[in-house]
């Protein structure tokens, strides 16, 4: 337990870069609360593998759940069943997947409807009571479990389809559908989801375009931004937002909905989406290659983009080390190709000619091979052994997960720096850690992972790891005109760090909208915004 200095001029300060910046406090509402309630609530959150940065202390203007709230929220949710106090259900949804970070709510509750939701919040905004949207909880980042006792709102039960047009191939859902479980709906109408992830067997749709999911397609279909066409969202005092168009082209006013997709909820909880969904191709082709280096690798995408445009809707890779891992820890597995190199790339074909779109990847791959691009590579003959290639590119997670600790990074940086990184840090961190990168290559993504036997989080910055790691890659990532965050968002991991990617003045607009929609800041705190501008 740590005690909170409380700056009585209600001025917050962020110090970053060699710069203060400066934003006013909560309302003058905010301001009559006591301070001095909740003090005994003040602890200091820190989760395993996160920097010294992400020590945050429990804001005091927020409220403890009281036995009254569990009444009010059973009596407009319809039961128990609804309003979940269970120890063991709590554990699991207090957690993140990664066993990273952890929070201490008390409370979870199971809303049906928008109303419920609106209800919900309404309620939480007049108490300050500070709440987390929780969907599938497959995040990275630690934005979708509690940092301290918020109560949780699981959108799990929202899980309906409520219209499809086979026309235009709009789908309109609730936010609590499984991506898995669109997809299959999709394909009984011969339509395929613009976005797949790795965890789309629990991740929902509302999450999804909560954290602006980018995924495996990017590269064919682009980002959420270009496919959801409209959503309803439910802002802290419990306002519906209803922005749920159907309709590609709408240019009345702003667009609304872009400040929902990525924000993590933080500015809404996110309750239905209309999302364009794409034609399902009858020709689908999956080539794994084995590459020499990394500039063949960047060749290939460059001749890829050229002489597979219209069909491209996949472009991998990873590194030989992540290859390694996978072999080694996952049952079942083992490399498609005869020859053993420091790279490896899945490019995917999607497109309607199968002799045309097959002889196509064939004399890619072979001109490949004459050119020196690839020194090894095949084509799958069938979807399981698809299947097969697929889970070597989606099983590292996993493979990282049984290794061992992780300390995982997911930077844009320009294709030609993207691998750069990984060098230094391996030259920087000797033995200490398996330096690893993978990812989206088409889309200039990288997923930086550091593995190592247990999490190493020692004050001295000269010998333990993680003082090794930050804040050199969120520096090397700015220096390189890159991002700390590609697709899996800034949660409370990166909060702190967002001005390595973002100006001053960019953060300060994002703090201004964060009050005027959420003027209590009870929305998924703590995180997407440096904890420093909502402290009392």
């Amino acid at each position: 337990i740590e005690t909170l200095g409380l700056d009585l001029g209600f001025v917050n300060r962020y110090e970053s870069k060699g710069k203060t910046f400066k934003s006013n406090a909560w309302n003058d509402h905010n301001r009559e609360l006591d301070l001095g309630r909740n003090l005994g609530m003040m602890q200091q959150y820190k989760p395993f593998g996160s920097s010294a940065a992400s020590k945050v202390q429990r804001n005091p203007l927020f409220s403890s759940l009281e036995p009254k709230d569990v009444s009010y929220f059973n009596e407009i949710l319809g039961g128990e069943k609804y309003v979940v106090q269970d120890e063991e259900r709590l554990e699991t949804a207090n957690t993140d997947w990664m066993h990273k970070y952890r929070g201490s709510s008390k409370l979870m509750l199971l809303p049906k409807t928008t109303e419920e939701v609106s209800q919900i919040l309404k309620y939480c905004d007049s108490r300050s009571l500070a709440v987390v949207p929780q969907g599938g909880n497959t995040g990275l980042v630690g934005g979708s479990v509690p940092v301290f006792d918020e109560v949780i709102i699981n959108v799990g039960l929202m899980n309906k389809v409520l219209s499809f047009d086979e026309v235009s191939g709009v789908l309109v859902c609730e936010a609590g559908c499984i991506l898995e479980n669109l997809a299959t709906f999709l394909d009984t109408k011969g339509f395929v989801m613009p976005l797949d992830l790795g965890a789309k067997g629990s991740c929902h749709i509302g999450g999804n375009v909560s954290t602006n999911a980018g995924g495996l397609r990017l590269i064919r279909y682009g980002s959420l931004h270009g496919t959801v066409l409209g959503l309803e969202a439910v802002t802290a005092n419990g306002n519906v937002l209803d922005m749920l168009g159907t309709l590609r082209k709408d240019n009345t006013g702003y667009d609304l909905k872009h400040l929902f997709i990525g924000s993590e909820g933080s500015l809404g909880i996110v309750t239905k989406v209309s999302i364009l969904t794409q034609p399902k191709m009858s020709s689908v082709n999956l080539a794994f290659i084995a590459c020499k280096d990394f500039l063949s690798c960047q060749k290939l995408l460059v001749e890829a983009k050229r002489n597979l445009g219209e069909i491209l809707s996949a472009f991998e890779f990873l590194d030989n080390n992540s290859m390694d891992l996978v072999l080694n820890h996952l049952d079942g597995v083992r490399n498609p190709v005869s020859t053993s190199e420091n790279f490896y790339i899945l490019i995917e074909t999607t497109g309607s000619g199968e002799t045309y779109d097959r002889e196509k990847l064939e004399g890619f791959l072979l001109k490949s091979l004459e050119q020196g691009l690839v020194s090894d590579g095949v084509i799958a003959q069938d979807i399981n052994q698809a299947s097969s290639f697929w889970r070597i590119r989606e099983g590292i997670t996993e493979a990282l997960q049984k290794a061992g600790a992780c300390y995982k990074y997911d930077l844009s940086l320009p294709v030609e720096e993207i691998y750069n990184i990984v060098n230094d840090l391996r030259g920087r961190l000797g033995d200490l850690a398996n330096v690893m990168g993978y990812g989206h290559l088409g889309d200039g993504n990288l997923h930086l992972n550091i593995s190592a036997s247990e999490y190493n989080d020692k004050a001295s910055p000269n010998t333990d790891l993680l003082g090794l790691i930050e804040p050199y890659v969120y520096e090397w990532t700015s220096k390189h005109r890159g991002s700390i965050s590609a697709e899996h968002g800034l949660g409370v991991m990166k909060a702190n760090e967002i001005f390595y990617s973002k100006s001053p003045e960019t953060v300060a607009l994002m703090v201004s909208i964060k009050k005027l929609l959420d003027p209590k800041g009870i929305l998924n705190p703590y995180k997407v915004l440096p904890h420093s501008f909502f402290s009392p």
